[in-house]
């Protein structure tokens, strides 16, 4: 099986992964948002009875490059979660 390109534009969309698959997608994805200058990530993890939620948040609490995360509660999208990304630090404070 050949890797998945994913699009970088700060939104991962997990309907098509398999649970198994999120302990490394989130934080490579993480990686490469950084990468590309984005700081601010919306991850969706649908609905559901909270099971891949709670992975994505667990893998997120696990990873020193996320600042903060919080559950997206507007127009009944809480089927997704906000994260803050750490940027990166200024070389001259080296």
């Amino acid at each position: 099986m050949e890797p998945v390109e994913l699009p970088i534009n700060g939104e991962l969309d997990l309907h098509t992964f398999h649970p198994k698959e999120i302990k490394s997608l989130v934080p490579d994805y993480i990686r490469a948002c950084q990468e590309a200058g984005i700081y601010q990530i919306r991850i969706v993890h649908g609905k559901g009875k909270g099971v891949l939620r709670e992975l994505v948040h667990s893998v997120l609490e696990e990873n020193p490059e996320v600042v903060r995360f919080w559950q997206e509660g507007s127009a009944g999208s809480w089927g997704a979660t906000l994260v803050q990304l750490r940027p990166p630090a200024d070389p001259r404070e080296g």
